[in-house]
């Protein structure tokens, strides 16, 4: 079997395992079910890493599904083309999944009843749909997986689909990007009525042909097209939906969407551009170099301004993603390979940091039923170990060399060049600042506690018991969690009291009526009990995070710890192995040679390529790495001293007042970003 020949598997091996699981799921016992679905998904991520290492020095694998290869530069078959970042991205997407997939073991109770295979083949068909769209040539094809890749994610989404947020957060996000769906939709139409043609090659080589045929049509293309694709990058301000799908998914889904699925966005504009539209019939590089570079600071500032704002943990993690969905535009808009290595390496590291963050933040909730920074002040002192890894974390969100983080935030700020450095190093230091300061608070109980009425109110019930009362973890409890983090029954370790928040899953699936006569903020309110910030504001809190065990957890299992411990050293790695820099480094001079990949996928000739040197560490890249750190730690700290507990500052009420929870504004918000990429575009 060819390299080329086995390109197909990375997408039908998941799908082939996702319907074994949907057929045998009833009879199968859980364990059965978790372990099939991690070792297929790790097989996945083997036979990806494979492939990159055997065609590293080799010319592109190209597929053509069924034989249906292109005649004098025409075809209408269906391709799928192993270039050096799209197999790179689907190995990503593997090696993710498979740790997501090893968190998951402990961390939901026992599914219902022939349920056991639902979660796993979920996630096994998001697998599929993700390196699908890594992979095809063919730009409705890549519509179809992004399609599919959607549905999936909706469905993982509202996963506890007993609750009444948790279905309006999937629906909130289906319908925002059900719409940028159809609108890459159109703009395929557009394109085929233009050149009668599908695949990305043959688009490229029409459009080359006529260069001076249809400026405004190509223009309009283009924007619809990237409409879809920056919807799912969550740039702004099609980014509303991010958020607010964080506040409801599970644990494991928040680690998929922020680590891979938003970056996949970024991957299809960026290929988008430079596969159809960077030729002499596509548009100017000054256009488009403008597009992602207004879009990307846009992203990257009110992202990190937003993450900086939030005490809702998961939150804040999300619009963490979003910010850094801005610093990768805003390198990418250099279009250049150095601009796209610095992207695809910050990409990497990126990666490994947010799902590992994420995870610590799901043992929060198992813990203590909460996700709240306030009400969780100096609770986590006893999650050492996650403490660790959480302020790691931050660090490495800061930029901190020597994480993958850092050294693509350097090479992206170097291709970058001029003011964009001072974007990238404020943006990174606010989004590291913001996880530090929950990190300082909550694990290492700094700053001073908040004020009796930032914590919302619980009925005694559901107060999840401290280590001094009886049932609690500590001395004399009833609920001492065994050194194995099981109890009699095998099960996770926990109480017999209730986990906080249990009760909290009825709230309301509108918005929350606030003290003032400020709109909600989160999706649709309901996802925590509103505090009134000081300014008259709904705000979500996270204090009523419905739990996946139906009791209190004492002790993280071993399983999640080691997935979390092992993305962020995958995190680490990205910075320190230079034969990792060297390949993306020619992934990327291939992925911006338009003419080489019409030529490979058309004619199946490889053109020589200049190679481009191999990116290194800095002094300048360092001390950046480190500044932005610094800045980032001292702002926690400081806030810590000084910012008092739920103040919000007055004049950030309108911006978070467009995170109302009401489809409508996010609709409205959606179609402003469609003209301002259009404006920018033209």
């Amino acid at each position: 079997m060819t390299a080329a020949h086995a390109l197909p598997l990375l997408v039908a091996g998941p799908l082939l395992g996702a319907a074994l699981l949907v057929a045998t799921g009833r009879w199968l016992p859980r364990y059965v079910a978790e372990v099939f679905g991690t070792v297929l998904a790790a097989a996945t991520a083997a036979l990806a890493l494979v492939l990159l290492t055997v065609t590293a020095h080799r010319p592109t694998p190209v597929e053509w599904a069924g034989g249906w290869r292109p005649r004098q530069g025409a075809g209408v078959g269906i391709v799928l083309v192993g270039d050096g970042l799209g197999l790179g991205f689907a190995a990503l997407v593997s090696v993710l999944v498979a740790a997501v997939l090893v968190y998951s073991w402990r961390f939901f109770d026992d599914p219902p009843a022939h349920q056991a295979g639902a979660f796993p083949a979920l996630i096994l068909v998001f697998q599929a749909a993700m390196c699908g769209f890594t992979l095809t040539g063919d730009l409705f094809n890549a519509f179809v997986f992004f399609e599919l890749m959607g549905v999936v994610a909706y469905a993982l989404t509202g996963y506890r689909v007993e609750e009444a947020r948790a279905v309006q957060g999937a629906l909130t996000f289906g319908f925002l990007n059900s719409l940028g769906g159809y609108a890459t939709l159109l703009g395929i139409g557009l394109l085929y009525a233009h050149t009668d043609a599908l695949g990305l090659a043959p688009l490229g080589a029409a459009l080359d042909a006529a260069p001076h045929s249809a400026g405004m049509l190509v223009k309009a293309a283009f924007v619809l097209v990237a409409t879809g694709f920056l919807v799912k990058a969550a740039a702004f301000p099609f980014h509303f939906w991010l958020p607010d799908a964080h506040t409801v998914a599970p644990t494991p889904v928040c680690m998929l969407l922020s680590g891979v699925m938003v970056q996949l966005g970024v991957y299809g504009t960026a290929r988008l551009y430079f596969t159809v539209f960077a030729g002499p019939g596509g548009l100017p590089g000054t256009a488009v170099r403008r597009t992602l570079l207004v879009l990307g600071v846009l992203t990257a500032l009110a992202g990190a301004l937003l993450c900086w704002l939030q005490r809702h943990i998961k939150r804040l993690l999300a619009f963490s993603t979003v910010a850094h969905t801005g610093l990768f535009l805003v390198g990418l808009a250099s279009l250049t390979p150095e601009g796209v290595t610095g992207t695809a390496l910050y990409v990497l590291g990126h990666a490994g940091v947010k799902a590992a963050l994420f995870g610590c933040a799901g043992v929060l909730v198992d813990r203590f039923g909460s996700v709240d920074e306030q009400e969780l002040h100096g609770r986590g002192g006893e999650l050492r170990r996650v403490g660790v890894l959480f302020t790691v974390g931050g660090l490495a969100l800061a930029g901190l060399p020597p994480f993958g983080t850092g050294l693509g935030k350097a090479l992206s700020e170097e291709a970058a060049g001029g003011w964009a450095t001072v974007v990238f190093v404020l943006v990174s230091a606010a989004t590291g600042g913001a996880v530090l300061r929950v990190a300082g608070g909550v694990f290492l109980g700094l700053g001073a506690p908040p004020a009796e009425a930032d914590v919302p109110a619980r009925p005694a019930r559901e107060r999840p018991p401290d280590a001094t009362e009886p049932g609690g973890p500590g001395p004399g409890g009833a609920g001492v969690a065994r050194t194995d983090g099981t109890d009699a029954d095998g099960a996770r370790g926990t109480g017999a009291a209730e986990t906080a928040g249990a009760a909290g899953t009825g709230s309301a699936a509108g918005p929350a009526g606030a003290a003032g006569a400020g709109s909600a903020v989160g999706p649709a309110s309901g996802a925590g009990p509103a505090s009134a910030a000081g300014d008259g504001d709904a705000e979500t809190t996270g204090a009523d995070e419905p739990t996946e065990t139906q009791g209190r957890v004492t002790r993280a299992p071993d399983t999640m710890l080691a997935a979390t411990g092992a993305l962020l050293a995958g995190g680490l790695a990205v910075g320190c192995v230079p034969g990792l820099w060297a390949a993306v480094s020619r992934a990327a001079d291939s992925f911006t040679d338009h003419t080489g990949y019409l030529a490979t996928v058309l004619f199946a000739r490889a053109e020589p390529l200049p190679h481009s040197p191999v990116p290194q560490w800095t002094a300048t890249g360092v001390l950046l790495g480190l500044l932005s750190a610094a800045l980032g730690a001292g702002a926690a700290c400081v806030a810590l001293r000084t910012v008092p507990s739920g103040v919000r500052p007055r004049w950030s009420r309108p911006l978070r007042r467009l995170h109302s929870g009401h489809l409508g504004d996010y609709v409205a918000c959606a179609l402003a970003g469609v003209t301002l990429l259009a404006a920018l575009v033209w």
